[in-house]
């Protein structure tokens, strides 16, 4: 089978579910990965035959997709802060929104441990706890970005962890010394274990409603985990509960905390931290003007 005539065809038929450029693009991602081919490869060099013994693998992950299956499943892998990550079910695909909370823990991850060069090797490493942290990409994120930074990640799901915990990110840590996340379980809704003072609390929580399922595209709704998605109507900032509990006990004094939110509860959610005695508290918006993520702060006294 010629590889332009694979494209096409699939591309075709992916379009009942995508847009056709997307549909397109995401032949062509399919292709890559199995075939080792461009995205140009079948423009190029139109009588590009794929190997009879490759015709198989790629129906079958056509099949796949034509069901739904979101493409970063079916790849196992998915792109978030210029960093691929292995994805399995058991975690949320990563979202380009997040880096935008990813890039804020950044930023503060490194003027505080600039503040602490002048103490040479007596400088305490920055910590940072990621809760929830489901693939570790936040995690992985935060310590490659700012070397040097101890990272801790917690999740209750341990198909998520093993996840996290598999990423295989050690090109990146020999290239520059910076520390591989350590990854725990534990329940954001219980009591916190001792694990010491953080100078950064980064979450992204269950935060969708259920009534809001209807709004929600089928290969999200089918495919991606519930446990990491959905909340009760009747309750749905208990995380955001838990998150200040575990913060009021772990966030170091002038410490800061970063948490993904449902963009309908940006108030709500920061009224839930300003409650729990942090300040300098606001939701903050991304470049879609919608409420992102929410901002607080320990106060030093």
């Amino acid at each position: 089978m010629l590889l332009s005539e694979f494209i096409s065809n699939a591309s075709l038929a992916l379009e009942t579910l995508y847009p056709a450029a997307e549909a397109h693009n995401m032949v062509l991602m399919l292709c890559s990965h199995l075939l080792g081919t461009k995205s140009y490869t079948h423009i190029v060099e139109p009588s590009f035959e794929i190997p009879e013994g490759r015709i198989a693998g790629l129906e079958a992950a056509l099949a796949r997709l034509r069901a739904g299956e979101p493409i970063q499943y079916v790849l196992g892998r998915a792109k978030f802060c210029d960093l691929t990550f292995r994805l399995t079910p058991a975690v949320l695909i990563p979202r380009p929104e997040t880096e935008m909370l990813v890039r804020e823990a950044v930023a503060e991850a490194g003027r505080i441990q600039r503040s602490r060069a002048p103490y040479g090797a007596a400088a305490q490493n920055v910590r940072v706890l990621d809760l929830c942290t489901g693939s570790g990409c936040i995690a992985w994120a935060v310590a490659l970005a700012v070397p040097g930074v101890k990272v801790t990640g917690v999740d209750i799901s341990e198909d998520a962890l093993e996840v996290a915990r598999s990423q295989d990110f050690s090109a990146e840590l020999k290239k520059t010394g910076a520390l591989a996340p350590t990854f725990i379980q534990a329940d954001v809704l219980a009591e916190q274990p001792g694990l010491g003072e953080f100078d950064l609390i980064l979450s992204n929580p269950p935060y969708v409603m259920e009534k809001e399922k209807a709004e929600m595209r089928p290969n999200v709704l089918d495919y991606e985990p519930a446990l990491a998605l959905f909340v009760p109507d009747d309750d749905p900032l208990l995380f955001y509960r838990g998150i200040a509990a575990w913060s009021k006990a772990l966030l170091a004094p002038s410490g800061m905390g970063l948490s993904e939110i449902n963009e309908a509860l940006g108030p709500e959610t920061a009224a839930v931290f300003s409650s729990a005695g942090f300040t300098e508290v606001a939701p903050v918006k991304d470049y879609f003007g919608k409420n992102r993520f929410v901002i607080y702060k320990k106060s030093a006294s």
